[in-house]
C-alpha cells in the first residue's frame, strides 16, 4: 500500500470473517430479495439505466448500504403504487421503483462474490441470482393473477411492499458492519448525468416510437439529443473526468467490446421472445393472467437446469461456447414461436419454446461475467460487471422498442396482428443469429478451473467487483472484503 494522503487505500481482503452458515443465509436472502422485483418488466427502462452507476455508488458508500437503500425504494414506491389515482402517476411511480432495482442488482452481485469464493458454489450462486429475475416475473404473474380476481387488485402492490420490507429488513439485521472499498472516493456525477440521460432518452425514443410515430418532431429531436449526450459522455470520460464511471480504455480490452454486443443482442432477442409469447397467448389465444402464469411454469425448472448447467460447464469448456449455447436456445425459442399456428395445442410449440428460452438468461449472464472478468484489467473489474448487468436489462427494454416499431409499421400496411407478431419474432431470430456470429468470430476465453480464493486476490489495489469474478489466472478478480473483522 502507498502512504495515506493523496493516495486512496482500497480495502481488499477476499477472506470473509463470517461463518459459512451466515454466508449461506445472507446469500440466500440476497437472491430471494431480488425476487421482490416481480413486476420488473414494467420498470426496466430506469432499472437498466441506474445499474450503470450503482456499482460505483456501492464502492464509495458500501454495497450493503446501497442494496438496502434500493430495497427501501422498492418497498416505498410499491406501496405508493397501490394508491396512485391516474395512469400517468402509476407509470411515473413504477419508473421510480425501477431505480431501486438498478441499485440492487450490481451490489447484490458484489456481495455474493465477496461472500462466496470462486468455484462451483459461486457459479451456482451467480446462476441462481441470474434466474431470480425471470423466476420473479413468473411469481409476479401468479401474484397478479390472484389479485386480479379481487376488486382491490391494487393491494398486490401492498403485498410486494410488505414482502420487500420483510426480506430487506432481515438482511439489515443479519449483515455485519461494512467498510466501503473506496471510502471517501469521488463519484463522477457529471459523467453519470450525461450517461444516464443519453441511455434514458435513447431507450425512451425507441419505446415511444410505436405509439407516437417517427413523424413526431420530438422523436427525432430526442434521438439526436441522446446521440449528442452519449458522445459528450464519452468525451468527458476520456478527457475530463478524474474518476470516470466508464473509462473508454475498457473498450480496448481483447474480446470485451464484442462480448458487449453479443450480450446486448441476445437479451434483445430474449426480451422479444418473452413479450410476444405473452402477447400471443393473451391477445390471440385469449388466456387470462392466471392461465398465462400456469403455462409459463416450465420456465422455472428450465432456469434452474440452466443454473446447474452453467456451473457444470464453466470449468469444462471455454466460456464463449456457453454464451453461444444460450444464444442458440433463444434463437430456437423465437423460431418456434414465429412459426406456430394461431391456435394450436400448447405442447406442440409453446411449451418447448418456453423451456428452451428459459435456458438463455443464465447461460449468457454467468458465462459473460466470466469472460468480462478475464478480459479487462484489475482496476476495471467493477465497471465490466456493471456493463454486463446494464446490457442484460437494457437489451430487454431496447429490443421491445425496436420490435414495437417494426410491428407498428407493418400494421399500417396490413391489418393483421399475427403477421406483425411473426415478423417481430423473426427479427428476434435475426438478432440472436447476429450475436451468435459475433460470439464465434470475436469472443475468446479459456475455461475456468479455479476453486477457492487465489493468493493473488489479496492485492490491495483491487477495486470492487459488481459482476461475477472468476478468472483463470486468478490475478484480477478484484474482490474486496467489505466485512470488518
Amino acid at each position: 500500500m502507498g502512504p495515506q494522503g493523496s493516495t486512496r487505500i482500497f480495502h481488499a481482503e477476499p477472506a470473509s470473517t463470517l461463518k459459512k452458515s451466515a454466508r449461506v443465509l445472507i446469500t440466500t436472502l440476497v437472491i430471494f430479495a431480488s425476487l421482490t422485483q416481480v413486476n420488473q418488466i414494467v420498470f426496466r427502462l430506469t432499472q437498466s439505466t441506474f445499474v450503470l452507476i450503482s456499482g460505483r455508488l456501492g464502492a464509495v458508500y458500501g454495497h450493503q448500504q446501497v442494496l438496502l437503500f434500493g430495497g427501501v425504494i422498492i418497498a416505498v414506491f410499491s406501496l405508493i403504487n397501490a394508491f396512485t389515482p391516474t395512469y400517468n402517476s402509476f407509470v411515473a411511480v413504477r419508473a421510480l421503483t425501477g431505480v431501486g432495482g438498478g441499485l440492487i442488482m450490481p451490489n447484490a452481485v458484489a456481495m455474493i462474490t465477496i461472500m462466496v469464493p470462486p468455484g462451483r458454489t459461486r457459479n451456482l450462486s451467480m446462476g441462481f441470482f441470474a434466474a431470480a429475475a425471470p423466476v420473479g416475473g413468473w411469481v409476479g404473474a401468479i401474484i397478479s393473477g390472484l389479485f386480479m380476481k379481487i376488486e382491490k387488485w391494487q393491494m398486490m402492490f401492498v403485498f410486494i411492499a410488505g414482502l420487500s420490507a420483510l426480506l430487506f429488513g432481515l438482511l439489515f439485521l443479519l449483515l455485519p458492519r461494512e467498510v466501503p472499498v473506496d471510502k471517501g472516493g469521488k463519484i463522477d456525477y457529471p459523467g453519470a448525468g450525461l450517461g444516464l440521460s443519453s441511455l434514458l432518452l435513447f431507450n425512451f425514443v425507441w419505446n415511444q416510437a410505436p405509439s407516437a410515430g417517427w413523424s413526431t418532431p420530438y422523436e427525432i429531436a430526442l434521438l439526436v439529443l441522446s446521440a449528442v449526450l452519449f458522445c459528450t459522455f464519452l468525451a468527458w470520460e476520456k478527457y475530463v473526468a478524474r474518476d470516470p464511471i466508464m473509462p473508454v480504455t475498457i473498450f480496448k480490452a481483447p474480446t470485451f467490446t464484442a462480448l458487449l454486443f453479443v450480450v446486448l443482442l441476445s437479451y434483445m432477442s430474449f426480451g422479444i421472445s418473452l413479450w410476444y409469447m405473452i402477447a400471443w397467448e393473451q391477445i390471440l389465444r385469449g388466456l387470462d393472467v392466471m392461465q398465462l402464469a400456469i403455462i409459463w411454469t416450465p420456465f422455472v425448472p428450465g432456469s434452474v437446469i440452466a443454473v446447474f448447467a452453467a456451473a457444470w460447464l464453466i470449468p469444462r469448456i471455454a466460456a464463449q461456447y456457453i454464451v453461444a449455447l444460450g444464444v442458440i436456445f433463444v434463437l430456437i425459442s423465437n423460431l418456434l414461436l414465429a412459426t406456430m399456428p394461431v391456435h394450436q395445442t400448447y405442447w406442440a410449440q409453446t411449451f418447448p419454446a418456453i423451456i428452451v428460452g428459459s435456458m438463455c438468461p443464465d447461460l449468457v449472464y454467468v458465462a459473460a461475467q466470466v469472460i468480462a472478468s478475464n478480459s479487462v484489467s484489475r482496476k476495471q473489474q467493477g465497471i465490466a460487471g456493471s456493463l454486463i448487468g446494464t446490457l442484460n436489462l437494457y437489451g430487454n427494454s431496447l429490443g421491445l422498442g425496436f420490435a414495437g416499431t417494426i410491428e407498428t409499421q407493418l400494421l399500417e400496411q396490413r391489418e393483421d396482428k399475427v403477421y406483425g407478431y411473426r415478423a417481430v419474432l423473426f427479427f428476434g431470430v435475426a438478432l440472436a443469429l447476429a450475436g451468435l456470429i459475433l460470439d464465434f468470430i470475436f469472443v475468446r476465453m479459456p475455461k475456468d478451473e479455479r476453486e477457492g480464493w487465489d493468493p493473488d486476490d489479496q492485492g490491495a489495489e483491487d477495486i470492487p467487483v459488481v459482476g461475477a469474478t472468476m478468472r483463470t489466472d486468478g490475478a484480477a478478480t478484484g474482490v474486496e472484503n467489505t466485512i470488518a473483522a
